[in-house]
This record gives structure tokens, C-alpha cells and sequence, in this order.
């Protein structure tokens, strides 16, 4: 005789946490929402990630390092492993590094890796950036990210300041010197800083101590709240996209988030750590046992930044020693000029998206990507201020190139002087020149087709090529990018005669819009008229 047995499933025990979590935190309905959302596929989006995984390093061999240092200035007699330092005088914060470097395992290879792994995140920032602006990705309603991303690049710029600071040897002190100069130049603000950051006169016994803390805490904890307000507005705006067929404002085409993209970022999370690991391994940075401890009586040779701060040094290196009196009080113009011009390139920078948004007038939502060459305007001022940036670099380095390439320093100064105001303007020229032909040479393509490179002979006698129609899929990008009209006052006089008051912004707006969009400023897409007519046989090869 058989007999009823209960086989209800006993739930795993993972599967019971996850019921738990659900209760109280609505995971399954989160997860189901978000986990298969999708991601377009393109290589550049990869940029982002780049930035993301340096940063996920920066933090995992920062708190490693942690363990080790001891940011303190208190002098010590070297007696360490490292024999050309032994008996030196130095602070704690110099020999805890070489300590990290030489006793600890492991630790010259974390410290190589955290600086590598600084400098690969502002330089993915930079591209990433760049990226951004070229495509127009900034526009609505990702304007806020865009200051976020922003924000994000300064203050990791400040960020990697403090960390190479804290060693305090001769190469960072001489940098740490230099920027206390820059900051008493500023007018009534500056002395109450430099006290503030030096606790007295430089250098202090609490610049390392300060700096550490800014570096580990203030610095990192609001780029982790920006980073992750960055990535939550990704992920609620959804990811932009370039055009193609059946891409619109309304979907992304691409992979979901589970498994596939999730499974590719991991794989390149590692590959970006293996990298960065093989450079820390191969090229050898910041190496201060070969440079000595911080004297404020020295000054190390061929002293620089790391690139991101070389802009802001090349722009004081190479103005003019100016000084001027007031009420008693001098003013270091040779200075103060160059850090007010450097804030006013990163805060035009920063509100871009609003100035383009309030000239173009266009207040849609933006989920399709531009071409860099439909934007012709916009793409000549990027390049323009990338080459403001690297002839500000130069100025930065203004010794090194004399010293490598026997140049005259002075030579290199006024070559800095001069080009950083004609060298974007060059620039600007160049490149929307470029930009215009690249739109002329995609309209001929769409009408004409693209060149095979077969030539062929007509009844008679004239040799022509043979034209190869364009798919599709390539006819619809070629031609899927909006063209803007610029902004017109109107009528100046309305129909009584009167004569209509237009204020100074209007006319303003009006003239930068005709910049961006007005003739010779952007080429006209061709017509369906125009590819019928020519597609039929009139003109075609």
C-alpha cells in the first residue's frame, strides 16, 4: 500500500536570500526593469569604461597604499635597505615611500600601477570628453551629465595633484611650491588659502598631512557621488547612439545588459587592468629614490607635472613677468593673468552645452549622435581647444624641448606666446574647411554612388569610371543628420512702420547662429528630387 509523500521543493538557500531581499527591497521587479536594458555596440563607448576600471584601480591600490604610508613631516634618519640614502635626513612621508618601494611586497609595483592607473583615467576623460562634445552627446537632456563628466575630469586633475604631492620629494615639492606662488597671487583670497593648506608659512609641517586627507577622503568622495550620479543618469537618459536604419529617439538598438554586455565589460575590465599592470611593470614612473628628498633650497631639474597639469604651468612659464601697485598692495599679473585665463577656458568649457543649446534655440531631446563633419562649427572649436591645450603643454615643458632639441628657450617662449592666440585660429580654419569637403565628398557619394575603380569605355571612345550605387543602410547615415537654419530678427519694422526694438542679445544670438548654420557654414543633404534625377540615368555611370 502506498502512501502520499510531500514533494514541495525545498528551496535553496541563495534562492531564500534573494526572496528576503525582495520583501524588503523590490529586487525582482528592479532587476526585471533594468537588467535587460540595452547598450548599443560601438568602440568608442568603450571609452567610458576605460575611465570607469582606471578609476575601480585608482581606488583598490590606493587603499593598499594606505596601509603603508605615513603622511607625517616629521624628520627621520634613513636607515633603510636602500644604501645611497642611508643617514639622509628626510620626513616620514619620504621614507615611508621608500619603504613601500623597497620592503614592502609587492609595493613598488602598486604604486607604479595607482599612478599609471591616475594618469590612463584623465587621459580616458580627456578622449571621453572629447568624444562627447564632437557628437553632440551633451545636448538634451544630458546637460547635467555633461557637467557632471565635467567636474569629474577637474577634480581628478586636483586629485592626482595631491596624491604625487605626497611623497615630498624634490620633484613634488619644487611642484608644490610652485603652485603655493600661484595661489598668493591671488588677490585677498590667496595668503588666507596658502595658510589654510600650509598651516603657516611653506612649507609648514602639515601640507602632507592636509593633502593626504584632501587626497583620500575629500577629493575621492565627491568624485564617487559624481561618478555615480553619472553613471545613474546614463542609465535613466538611456545611451545615445549613432544613426543607422532603425535607430530613432525612442529605442536603442545594441546588446542587453545581461548577459552579453555584462559579460564583455568584465573581460574588458580585466584587460584594461592587465595593461595598466604591463606598463606599471615595463616603464618606470615617479622612481624618487633617484631624486632625494624635499629641500625648500633645491630645486630638482627638468622639473614637471604630470600632463594634465602641464596647460595651467605653460601658461605661467611663458607670461610675462608683469607686476603692478595698488593702494599699496602688488598685484603678480604674471600670474594672476595666466590662472584667471586657464579658469576661463575650463568654465566655457563647462556651460558649452548651454551656450549651443540657447544659439541653435532647439530645445528636443537628443538620443542620435552627430558626425563629427555635420557639425562643422561645433567640431572647429573643439579642435581649436585641443590646440590651445597642447601648445599651452609645450609652454609647460618649454625647458625639455631646449635641452632635447638644443633650442633656444626664449625661442620656445615666444613661440608659445604667439601661436596659443593664432594656432586656434588655424586650427578653427583648417577644420572646418576639412569638415565642409568631407559633407561635399558624402553628397556626391549619395548621388553619384561609390567610386569601383573600374573604368569603362563608351561607344564613343570616353573613358569613364564605373559608380557602384550605396546600400542602403549607408545611403540612410549619409544623410540622416538634421541641417539647422540660423535664427532671423525678422522684420526689423512691423506693418504700421514702426521701427521694433531688438536688444543687443537678440542681435547676438542671431549673428552666432548664422556662425553655426548660415551659408558657407554647413553643405545642403541632397534632395530625393536630386537622386531621382540622377539615379534614372541622366549624369550616371
Amino acid at each position: 500500500m502506498s502512501t502520499a509523500t510531500d514533494t514541495k521543493r525545498k528551496a535553496p538557500a541563495g534562492e531564500k536570500v534573494a526572496d528576503w531581499a525582495d520583501g524588503r527591497l523590490g529586487i525582482y521587479s528592479l532587476a526585471k526593469a533594468n537588467m535587460r536594458k540595452i547598450f548599443p555596440d560601438h568602440w568608442s563607448f568603450m571609452l567610458g569604461e576605460i575611465c570607469l576600471y582606471s578609476f575601480i584601480i585608482i581606488i583598490l591600490t590606493g587603499v593598499y597604499l594606505t596601509l603603508f604610508f605615513h603622511p607625517s613631516m616629521n624628520e627621520v634618519v634613513y636607515h633603510g635597505p636602500y644604501e645611497p640614502m642611508q643617514g639622509i635626513r628626510m620626513s616620514e612621508a619620504y621614507a615611508s615611500t621608500l619603504d613601500i618601494s623597497f620592503d614592502v611586497r609587492g609595493g613598488l609595483l602598486v604604486r607604479q600601477i595607482h599612478h599609471w592607473a591616475a594618469l590612463i583615467f584623465l587621459a580616458g576623460m580627456f578622449v571621453h570628453m572629447m568624444r562627447v562634445f564632437f557628437t553632440g552627446a551633451f545636448r538634451k537632456p544630458r546637460e547635467i551629465n555633461w557637467l557632471f563628466g565635467f567636474l569629474l575630469f577637474v577634480l581628478g586633475m586636483f586629485t592626482g595633484f595631491t596624491g604625487y604631492s605626497l611623497p615630498d620629494d624634490l620633484l613634488s615639492g619644487t611642484g608644490v611650491r610652485f603652485t603655493q606662488g600661484a595661489i598668493l597671487a591671488m588677490p585677498v583670497i590667496g595668503t588666507y588659502i596658502s595658510m589654510f593648506l600650509f598651516g603657516g608659512e611653506f612649507p609648514g609641517g602639515d601640507f602632507v598631512a592636509r593633502f593626504y586627507s584632501i587626497h583620500i577622503l575629500l577629493l575621492p568622495g565627491i568624485m564617487l557621488g559624481l561618478l555615480v550620479g553619472h553613471l545613474i543618469l546614463v542609465f535613466y537618459h538611456k545611451h545615445t547612439q549613432f544613426a543607422g536604419p532603425g535607430r530613432t529617439n525612442k529605442n536603442v538598438v545594441g546588446m542587453p545588459l545581461l548577459p552579453v554586455y555584462m559579460a564583455k565589460a568584465g573581460g574588458f575590465f580585466f584587460l584594461v587592468f592587465g595593461v595598466i599592470a604591463v606598463i606599471a611593470g615595463i616603464a618606470s614612473i615617479n622612481p624618487i629614490w633617484a631624486i632625494g628628498p624635499y629641500r625648500p633650497d633645491q630645486v630638482s631639474t627638468g622639473a614637471q607635472p604630470d600632463w594634465y597639469m602641464g596647460f595651467a604651468e605653460g601658461l605661467i612659464r611663458v607670461m610675462p613677468g608683469w607686476e603692478i601697485n595698488l593702494w599699496g598692495h602688488t598685484l603678480v599679473l604674471g600670474v594672476l593673468i595666466p590662472l584667471t585665463l586657464f579658469g576661463v577656458i575650463l568654465g566655457a568649457i563647462a556651460v558649452y552645452p548651454f551656450i549651443e543649446s540657447w544659439v541653435t534655440g532647439d530645445k528636443r531631446e537628443h538620443h542620435i549622435l552627430d558626425r563629427p563633419r555635420n557639425a562643422p562649427t561645433r567640431t572647429a572649436f573643439g579642435v581649436a581647444w585641443i590646440t590651445v591645450y597642447f601648445i599651452g603643454l609645450v609652454g609647460g615643458g618649454n625647458d625639455l624641448w631646449a635641452t632635447h632639441f638644443h633650442l633656444s628657450l626664449n625661442a620656445i617662449s615666444w613661440f608659445v606666446r604667439i601661436f596659443f592666440f593664432a594656432g586656434p585660429v588655424i586650427a578653427f580654419v583648417v577644420t572646418k574647411r576639412i569638415c565642409l569637403g568631407l559633407q561635399r565628398r558624402d553628397k556626391e557619394k549619395v548621388l553619384h554612388g561609390r567610386e569601383s575603380g573600374l573604368i569603362k569605355r563608351l561607344p564613343h571612345g570616353e573613358f569613364v569610371e564605373v559608380h557602384e550605387p550605396l546600400a542602403p543602410a549607408q545611403l540612410h547615415t549619409l544623410t540622416a543628420h538634421e541641417q539647422y537654419k540660423p535664427v532671423e530678427l525678422g522684420p526689423l519694422v512691423d506693418e504700421n512702420g514702426v521701427k521694433r526694438k531688438v536688444s543687443v542679445v537678440q542681435k547676438l544670438r542671431a549673428k552666432l547662429s548664422k556662425g553655426y548654420y548660415g551659408e558657407n557654414n554647413q553643405i545642403a543633404k541632397p534632395t530625393a528630387e536630386e537622386y531621382k534625377e540622377i539615379t534614372s540615368g541622366h549624369g550616371h555611370h
